[in-house]
C-alpha cells in the first residue's frame, strides 16, 4: 500500500522536471531517508505526543538547505501523516531517476567469491545485449550456482548445479 502512494508522490515530483533537479530532490530525501533507520527517530515521527508541525520541522531540519520543493514535499507529507513514507518516496525516485538515465544496478548470487574481473566481464555482457549502464555487485549466499538478477528490467537469468543434474538424469531416463 504504501509502495502505491510512493509512486504517486514520486510521479508528481517528476512531472515537468528535469534529471538534474529530479537528482537533487532524491539526494536530499535520501539523505532524509537515513534517518529512518534509528529507532529514536522512528520513536519521535511515530509519537503521537509531538505536534505534527514539529515533526516537519524536525524532518526538514535533517537536509542542510533542502529546496523548496522538498520542504514542500515534506510539509504535504505531515499534513496527511505520512511522514513514514519518506524512504519509499527516496527509494522510488532513485529507481526512476535511473530508468531516466538509462542506469540499472542488479545482484549476483553465488555461493563463493566470483573473480572482478568475471563480475566486470558479465557486467559488459549484460550493458551490451540491453544496451543499458549497468552495475552488478555480488551477494555470496546458499545459492548453488550463479544466478543473475537485474531489478529494474525484470530480468533474472540463472544456472544451477541441482537444475542441471536433475535434467540430465531425466534426459538419460527418457533415452533408455
Amino acid at each position: 500500500m504504501i509502495d502505491l502512494i510512493a509512486k504517486r508522490y514520486v510521479k508528481a515530483l517528476l512531472d515537468g522536471r528535469d534529471v538534474n533537479s529530479a537528482t537533487a530532490i532524491g539526494d536530499e530525501l535520501n539523505k532524509i531517508a537515513s534517518a529512518y533507520a534509528d529507532e529514536k527517530f522512528i520513536a519521535i515521527i511515530s509519537s503521537s505526543e509531538v505536534k505534527e508541525s514539529d515533526k516537519v520541522e524536525f524532518v526538514i531540519s535533517l537536509a542542510d538547505n533542502a529546496s523548496d520543493t522538498t520542504k514542500n514535499l515534506i510539509k504535504l507529507l505531515g499534513e496527511n501523516k505520512r511522514l513514514e513514507a519518506i524512504p519509499f518516496i527516496a527509494q522510488e525516485l532513485k529507481k526512476q531517476i535511473n530508468t531516466l538515465n538509462n542506469t540499472y544496478t542488479g545482484v549476483v548470487y553465488t555461493n563463493k567469491e566470483l573473480d572482478s574481473g568475471y563480475v566486470d566481464s558479465i557486467t559488459e555482457k549484460f550493458s551490451q545485449k540491453f544496451d543499458v549502464n549497468l552495475s552488478l555487485e555480488q551477494n555470496i549466499c546458499d545459492y548453488d550456482g550463479i544466478k543473475v538478477d537485474i531489478d529494474g528490467l525484470g530480468v533474472e537469468i540463472s544456472f544451477s548445479k541441482e537444475r542441471l543434474k536433475s535434467q540430465m538424469i531425466d534426459h538419460i531416463l527418457k533415452a533408455v
